[in-house]
C-alpha cells in the first residue's frame, strides 16, 4: 500500500509544522510519510520548540526550516495549512487548521498549541488509515 505523502505548513516553519511534522512522523506508523514547510521559513528551530517536543519524546535533530518555495508540492497528497493565510496549491487536497502561532506568546501557550497539534494530528492519521482500508 502507497503512503500518504502529507506536507503541514506554516509560516515559520519553526513551530506548528515542526510540530506537526514529528507528530505524524512518530505516530504514523509508517502510513504516511510527513513534511514540513514555511511561508517565510526563519533560520533555525527555536530552542522552545526543541525543549517542547523533548517533554513528548520527540527529538527535533535533523530539522530544520524549509522553504515552501522548494517544495514539490504536487508530489504531496494532503497539504495542512497552519499559516492563516489562503494557499492555492496544486494538490488534491489542503486542509485548514487555525491554530494560533504561538511566536512571542510565551512557553504556556506555545505547549498548548503543542498539544493542539498532537490532537489534530492524531485525527488526522486516523482518517487516512481509515481512508486506505
Amino acid at each position: 500500500m502507497k503512503k500518504k505523502r502529507v506536507l503541514f505548513v506554516c509560516i515559520g516553519n519553526a513551530f506548528r509544522s515542526q510540530m506537526a511534522e514529528a507528530f505524524a512522523r512518530a505516530y504514523g506508523g509508517g502510513a504516511i510519510e510527513a513534511a514540513s514547510a514555511g511561508l517565510s521559513p526563519v533560520l533555525e528551530i527555536p530552542e522552545l520548540t526543541r525543549k517542547l517536543m523533548l517533554e513528548k519524546g520527540l527529538d527535533l535533530e535533523g530539522h530544520f526550516p524549509k522553504a515552501l518555495l522548494h517544495m514539490d508540492v504536487k508530489s504531496y497528497d494532503v497539504v495542512v495549512n497552519m499559516s492563516g493565510a489562503p494557499l492555492a496549491l496544486p494538490v488534491r487536497e489542503v486542509i485548514e487548521w487555525r491554530v494560533p502561532d504561538p511566536v512571542g506568546a510565551g512557553e504556556k501557550a506555545a505547549r498548548q498549541v503543542r498539544d493542539q497539534i498532537e490532537q489534530l494530528v492524531t485525527g488526522l492519521l486516523i482518517r487516512l488509515r481509515s481512508a486506505q482500508n
